[in-house]
């Protein structure tokens, strides 16, 4: 195969002239200011700005939990604001994971229960179910702990349980909010390894929000939002 087709990448989201208004009138908040991103399959993108840049509001429309109030959101090529919104839970449901930053475990079930969720809600019986997440968290390095909740894990280990719950679906696109704010520096870089191996050994398309310059090195990308719009798209040091 010529070296080109190797190489080549299929855009997985693409928005393109995005807008997302929030209220009307004299009241109306301009969250996003006509954002145009793609992000292809097997991308790991660091999504960075500070508060009120519209990074959180990118992320939701990417993670079909909100709709644009102007412009386009393709999802393999599908337009999403034309789906229903059952079509939309469907898309979460089958192509979508979710990480985020305060873990949002159930605290009284055990860790495989934890990870069974969204395998629960697709419908999958009880013993291939419980084969998915035992596997999910042995890849997550918690072979061993499915039987303890989340009050007897530390942050890491529930962060992992976490992890694990989003991919046991093998989802095409992984959305990650601050997966390591509420972590040491030490946990926070077994979770960036994780999450790194995930990209680039399964090819899960990773989105990641943080605000830590030393997470946001992990990704081959990084996107700054600010004031709505993206200000900057830089690839191994590079603006694009």
């Amino acid at each position: 195969m010529p070296a080109a087709e190797q190489t080549e990448r299929h855009p997985l989201v693409e928005l393109q002239g995005v807008t997302k208004v929030y209220g009307s009138g004299t009241a109306a908040m301009r969250a996003l200011r006509g954002v145009s991103l793609r992000i292809d399959e097997g991308e790991f993108v660091a999504v960075m700005g500070p508060s009120g840049s519209g990074k959180s509001t990118c992320m939701n429309i990417l993670g079909c939990l909100d709709t644009p109030t102007e412009g386009r959101y393709l999802f393999k090529d599908v337009e999403v604001g034309s789906l229903t919104r059952n079509q939309r839970a469907l898309l979460r449901r089958h192509h979508l994971g979710f990480v985020f930053q305060g873990f949002n475990l159930l605290n009284r079930t055990s860790a495989l229960e934890n990870v069974e969720l969204p395998l629960i809600y697709r419908g999958v019986k009880l013993e291939e179910r419980r084969s998915r997440a035992g596997n999910a968290l042995a890849l997550v390095g918690l072979a061993g702990w499915e039987y303890h909740t989340p009050g007897e894990l530390s942050g890491g280990q529930q962060q992992r349980v976490a992890i694990a719950r989003a991919i046991v679906t093998e989802p095409a696109l992984l959305l990650a909010d601050e997966p390591t704010g509420n972590l040491d520096t030490a946990r926070s870089l077994e979770i960036m390894e994780l999450l790194t191996s995930f990209n680039q050994d399964q090819g899960i398309t990773i989105v990641m929000v943080t605000h830590e310059q030393t997470m946001a090195q992990f990704a081959r990308r990084v996107v700054q939002f600010q004031d709505g719009l993206v200000v900057t798209d830089r690839v191994n040091g590079e603006v694009r």
